[in-house]
């Protein structure tokens, strides 16, 4: 049987029953984030002053691949933020506390570290310590700024905002845990909008009109499109003010039973606050001069030939060694971002002219280690790792996720074996790159603290040795500590257990030393 064609009536009559839901959703926006407003004196709130305890996580510094994040015990944190000037300042100091000396993060942490870290509108810097002196961090500006945005009531100001253009999203959530949930689905809503021009933030709004989550994607080098969530609870009311009591952060998500699921970092930040001030925040502080003037320094690369067609790449704080064989050359690290590893890859072809790179060592998993990893492996390059790193380089860093915010080449233009998988070998306690005439060995660092998994490399004929975060040499004449670290003893522990004839180091951090030098550090006989 025939249809009637539609109507030109009858389609608009279609398009209006489809789109008003889109008209109301906006109004309903509205009319939540006004509730919300009220509920929690959101209008009475120009600034905020609040403290507390808790512990940070370090970011992309777990030790293990299937841990969380590497902690710290965050001994006490202050946080200000005028919402009109788009001003925070925010202070933590920390100390090890009970917490295991395992991973990266600077950990183990001596003693008490002081942070502060300010923002006012495009500007950043830092003060460490008791040092007064600010030093500029125009690269953390953008995140800062919208780290206020992600406050409870610092959302809400946001999505209120004339051009904020907020969407409502109602859904039911519940609790389940090792099987089927007897918790109480609760309504929630959501309420999205994008922040800064980029970020899209959503907030979820319980029945009692609070902010109960905001999340948000950032970028990250080696995740792409970050999950960065803060969610509060124990309410409070401070002079009107409707405030929380905990602050629980993940960066990167926190459902541990997902699967593929290989890194188990999450947990950020958590503090209670112990004490609030509301509108008595003080005058803003100016920003220094220097800060003003500062802009995003150039990236570097300088080379220092260490033996016959061996080159030590530094120039920042991440170094990487360059090696040339017969038929091609191999890098050894890629870190922090595809910046430097773009930077290193163009030294290298000038350095080692018309050779591919064929190899990229890479000595472990940490994130500043590990952020150029993908312009290495866009290059054409082989990514040489431990065999505990594989199915998270393979499923999570060398992925087809989400690089929206800051897209790489390797998510602009995938190449064929990408697609294909096979541009990655492991190691489990040895392997040698070769072409007949040099030999490259990559070790496994047994029982390190800083990261299982962690790899060393290793020249025999120039008895050179390389290696990641685990020996840090100190400045020329400075004291020695008290007490060797327990990562650097491990690694002289490692190099006689490996029966490794060395002469120089060349750390991934610092300065090329004689192992005369490192001996003396770890207090260790030849």
């Amino acid at each position: 049987m025939s249809r009637p064609t539609p109507t030109l009536s009858r389609l608009l009559v279609l398009f209006a029953i489809v789109a008003s839901p889109l008209v109301a959703g906006a109004q309903d926006a509205q009319a939540v984030l006004q509730a919300a407003a009220k509920a929690m004196g959101t209008g009475n709130l120009s600034c905020v002053t609040y403290t507390g305890a808790g512990y940070v996580g370090f970011v992309g510094q777990n030790r293990e691949i299937t841990d969380d994040w590497a902690r710290a015990e965050l001994a006490s944190y202050t946080r200000t933020i005028d919402f009109g000037a788009k001003f925070a300042q925010e202070e933590r100091v920390i100390r090890q506390g009970s917490y295991p000396s395992q991973g990266g993060g600077g950990i183990p942490i001596q003693g008490e570290q002081r942070q502060t870290q300010f923002v006012v509108d495009k500007f950043a810097w830092n003060i460490q310590g008791a040092n007064a002196t600010p030093v500029p961090a125009p690269t953390a500006a953008e995140l800062r700024q919208l780290d206020i945005w992600l406050n409870p009531h610092g959302f809400l100001k946001a999505a209120l905002a004339p051009d904020a253009k907020p969407v409502l999203i109602t859904r039911y959530e519940g609790g389940a845990v090792g099987g089927l949930s007897s918790l109480v689905q609760r309504k929630q809503n959501i309420i999205s909008f994008i922040a800064l021009g980029k970020y899209r933030v959503n907030g979820t709004i319980n029945d009692q009109n609070l902010v109960e989550r905001v999340q948000t994607f950032v970028a990250n080098p080696v995740r792409g499109d970050l999950n960065q969530e803060g969610e509060y609870s124990q309410w409070r009311d401070v002079d009107g003010v409707k405030f929380p009591g905990n602050f629980h952060h993940h960066t990167d998500w926190d459902d541990e039973t997902q699967s593929p699921n290989y890194n188990g970092g999450h947990n950020s930040l958590t503090f209670t606050v112990k004490d609030v001030k509301v509108n008595g925040c003080g005058p803003v502080p100016t920003v220094p001069e220097l800060v003003q003037k500062a802009t995003v320094p150039p990236v570097r690369v300088e080379s220092t030939k260490l033996a016959e067609g061996i080159y030590y790449l530094a120039g920042g704080s991440h170094h990487s060694v360059a090696v040339e064989f017969r038929d091609f050359a191999v890098v050894v690290e890629a870190p922090q971002n595809e910046q430097r590893a773009l930077a290193v890859i163009e030294a290298v072809y000038k350095l080692i002219p018309n050779k591919p790179i064929r190899y990229v060592v890479n000595s472990h998993h940490h994130f500043d280690h590990l952020g150029g990893i993908r312009a290495l492996f866009h290059e054409g390059a082989t990514i040489v790792a431990h065999r505990a790193n594989r199915d998270f380089y393979k499923q999570e860093v060398l992925s087809y996720g989400r690089w929206t915010l800051e897209p790489d080449r390797l998510s602009l233009y995938p190449p064929t074996e990408f697609a294909e998988g096979y541009q990655l070998e492991t190691i489990d306690v040895r392997g040698t790159i070769s072409d007949g005439t040099r030999n490259l060995d990559v070790y496994y660092v047994q029982g390190n603290p800083h990261a299982e998994g962690m790899l060393m490399a290793y020249l025999p004929t120039e008895k050179i040795l390389i290696e990641a975060d685990i020996y840090t040499p100190p400045a020329a004449g400075a004291q020695l500590p008290a007490s060797p670290p327990p990562a650097a003893v491990n690694l002289y522990n490692n190099v006689k257990a490996y029966k490794l004839d060395v002469s120089t180091i060349a750390p991934l951090h610092g300065r090329v030393v004689p192992w005369g030098d490192f001996l003396k550090f770890v207090a260790k006989p030849d």
